[in-house]
């Protein structure tokens, strides 16, 4: 079933095999490849980029640091090149953004960041473009990957 998949941090560190931040590499890869078989479309929310990058930086091993940054750096690029399976979901613009801070208090309240808030946006941005695919966010967080919607005919 072809799918919307809008890619949180928490999958993108597996992905990349981050280190100290990926425990579930292959079984993420596994998932992965399942999800490219049966076509579905892998989105990546500017909020998932800066988060993985900072979570890169912040490894205590400068080797490893070096290694993980280049990787996700050939990543990103191929992305934003249309010559990965990742697709970079629209860059922020002002407007977008002056919404998203209006509900920021409740969503700060609710134990929400605003990287999640703007994941959480981008899902329901997909969901109004993409009425009848499933559109979800593929997450190890619980909070987001309870973002499931089932396609409206």
């Amino acid at each position: 079933m072809k799918a919307i998949c809008i890619i949180d941090t928490t999958i993108f560190l597996e992905i990349l095999n981050v280190p100290n931040k990926s425990s579930y590499h292959r079984r993420t890869i596994g998932e992965l490849k399942t999800k490219l078989s049966s076509g579905e479309f892998l989105f990546l929310p500017m909020a998932t980029i800066i988060e993985t990058g900072n979570h890169i930086a912040q490894n205590g091993d400068g080797t490893r640091r070096r290694s993980a940054a280049e990787l996700f750096v050939a990543q990103i690029k191929d992305a934003l090149d249309g010559n990965s399976p990742f697709t970079p979901i629209d860059f922020l613009s002002s407007e977008k953004l002056k919404k998203w801070l209006c509900e920021y208090p409740d969503s700060a309240m609710r134990g929400t960041g605003i990287g999640d808030l703007s994941i959480i946006k981008d899902w329901e941005r997909q969901c109004d473009l993409h009425k009848a695919m499933r559109v979800y966010i593929w997450s190890l967080d619980n909070h987001l990957s309870a973002f499931d919607r089932a396609p409206r005919i």
